[in-house]
C-alpha cells in the first residue's frame, strides 16, 4: 500500500500495531510528551508530504489529554503537506453529550459536546473520520466532512455462534429502548427473539426503575448495548432478567468504559461473561475481573483503512467483513 503512513497515539498502542500487522505496516515515528506545564507535545518523526495518513486515537484514558494529542497530531501533519488525514477514533469521545437532554429551567444552557469536538477535529485539518458505534448515528450530521461509524455487529454474531453453544435458544435483550434498532438487527440475523428493558433514571449513571417487555424464561439472555460505563444499567438489567426466568445471561458491549464501581459491580453480578470489544484497552481490567472478554476488532478498522485508501466503499463492512 505505496503512500501510506499510519500513526498510533498513546490512548491505545496495542490496537494501532493490531491494525499496522494487518494491514503489512510499519507505525510511523511520533514522539509525544508534556512540557513541565502539562501542555502536549508532538513530534511527527518522519516525512508525510503527499501521503495518506491515518492517526489511530481512541477516545479512553485520559480523555481530554488524548483528545488534545489527537488534534495536535492532525494539524501536524497536515501543516506538513500530507495529501489527506483521517481520525481513526475506535471509541469516540463525549459521544453521550450529543443533545440537550436537561430539563427545566437548564435546558437552554446545556451543552452539545459531541458538536463541539466535531468542529475541533475539522478545524485542526481532519478530512475523514472512521469511528465505531456512535452512541447517537446522528452524530455523523455534526461535521462537514465524510465520516464512516463502523458497527461491530459481524464481530458480535460471530463471537456469539462460536461461544454460546445454545445460542439458537437465545434471546437478544436491549437494555434501555434506545438500543431497540441495535437489537432487532442482531435477533433478525440469528433468527432470535428480541426483548427490551424500559429504564427510568433519577439522575445521570443511577436507574430508578426497570421493567422488561419480552418473554425471557428458560432462554439464554443476550445485553447488548453500545458502551457501559459504570455498569449500573447492565447489573440491574441482569439481575431482572435472571428473576424473569432467563437461564443464563451475557452481556455485549461494544465500548468497555468500566469507570468507577465498574468491576466490581461487574464481579458481583449473575454474568456468565461480559464481552467487549477492544476499542478500549481491556487488559488491567481484566486481570481483576475473569468474567470480562474482549472481541479483537482491528480487522475491521484495517479493512476500512484499506478500502478507504484504495477509494472503494466502506459500507459493505457492516456485514462482510472477513474475521
Amino acid at each position: 500500500m505505496p503512500n501510506i503512513v499510519l500513526f498510533s497515539g498513546s490512548s491505545h498502542h496495542d490496537l494501532s500495531q493490531r491494525v499496522a500487522d494487518r494491514l503489512g505496516l510499519e507505525l510511523g515515528k511520533v514522539v509525544t510528551k508534556k512540557f513541565s506545564n502539562q501542555e502536549t507535545s508532538v513530534e511527527i518523526g518522519e516525512s508525510v508530504r503527499g501521503e495518506d495518513v491515518y492517526i489511530i486515537q481512541s477516545g479512553c484514558g485520559e480523555i481530554n489529554d488524548n483528545l488534545m494529542e489527537l488534534l495536535i497530531m492532525i494539524n501536524a501533519c497536515k501543516i506538513a503537506s500530507s495529501s489527506r488525514v483521517t481520525a481513526v477514533i475506535p471509541c469516540f469521545p463525549y459521544a453521550r453529550q450529543d443533545k440537550k437532554d436537561k430539563v427545566g429551567k437548564n435546558c437552554s444552557r446545556a451543552p452539545i459536546s459531541a458538536k463541539l469536538v466535531a468542529n475541533m477535529l475539522s478545524v485542526a485539518g481532519a478530512d475523514h473520520i472512521i469511528t465505531m458505534d456512535l452512541h447517537a448515528s446522528q452524530i455523523q450530521g455534526f461535521f462537514d466532512i465524510p465520516v464512516d461509524n463502523l458497527y461491530a455487529e459481524p464481530a458480535v454474531l460471530q463471537w456469539i455462534k462460536e461461544n454460546i453453544l445454545e445460542w439458537r435458544n437465545c434471546i437478544i435483550v436491549s437494555p434501555d429502548a434506545g438500543g431497540a434498532k441495535r437489537v432487532t438487527s442482531i435477533a433478525d440475523r440469528l433468527n432470535v427473539e428480541f426483548a427490551l428493558i424500559h429504564k427510568e433514571r433519577k439522575k445521570a449513571n443511577e436507574v430508578d426503575r426497570m421493567v422488561l417487555v419480552g418473554d425471557v424464561k428458560d432462554r439464554v439472555a443476550i445485553l447488548v448495548d453500545d458502551m457501559a460505563d459504570t455498569c449500573g444499567t447492565i447489573c440491574h438489567a441482569a439481575e431482572k432478567l435472571i428473576s424473569a426466568g432467563a437461564t443464563k445471561v451475557y452481556a455485549i458491549l461494544t465500548h468497555g468504559i468500566f469507570s468507577g464501581p465498574a468491576i466490581s459491580r461487574i464481579n458481583n453480578a449473575s454474568f456468565e461473561a461480559v464481552v467487549v470489544t477492544n476499542t478500549i484497552p481491556q487488559e488491567e481490567k481484566m486481570k481483576h475481573c475473569p468474567k470480562i472478554q474482549f472481541i479483537d476488532i482491528s480487522m475491521i478498522l484495517a479493512e476500512a483503512i484499506r478500502r478507504t485508501h484504495n477509494g472503494e466503499s466502506v459500507s459493505y463492512l457492516f456485514s462482510h467483513v472477513p474475521l
